[in-house]
């Protein structure tokens, strides 16, 4: 249960870093949607709905304290990656660098499905 509370503490100072960054940057961090940058809202999508299947898998004990931490860090590089992309065109993503972060997050995709499913005891 300890874990759990810092885990998704760990979440929201992730979340609170892409909001204060979104400030700065036209739109960086999960579930910020800026209107005229289409392929930026697509990835931010995409780490919005990474981040609720960390949770969940934090909530339904389907990943172990381990697992969750290496997810957290790879979602985490993930962001820092489009923040300094961003930065290099005035809060755009070329197709190039989108597809790099889709990449990126399908394999953090992969990785947390096998986490979630490999069916092991939880300690709780």
């Amino acid at each position: 249960m300890r874990f759990r509370q810092l885990s998704l503490g760990g979440l929201m100072v992730v979340g609170s870093a892409a909001a204060q960054t979104a400030t700065t940057t036209s739109g960086a961090g999960p579930g910020v949607v800026d209107p005229g940058h289409p392929r930026v809202n697509e990835v931010n999508r995409r780490q919005a709905n990474q981040q609720k299947r960390i949770a969940n898998g934090i909530n339904n004990g389907s990943l172990s304290p381990k697992e969750t931490a290496n997810l957290e860090r790879r979602d985490a590089s993930v962001q820092k990656q489009e923040q300094a992309d961003m930065a290099k065109h005035h809060g755009h993503l070329t197709k190039a660098e989108q597809r790099q972060l889709n990449r990126r997050e399908n394999r953090i995709s992969r990785s947390m499905y096998k986490d979630k499913h490999n069916h092991k005891p939880h300690q709780g």
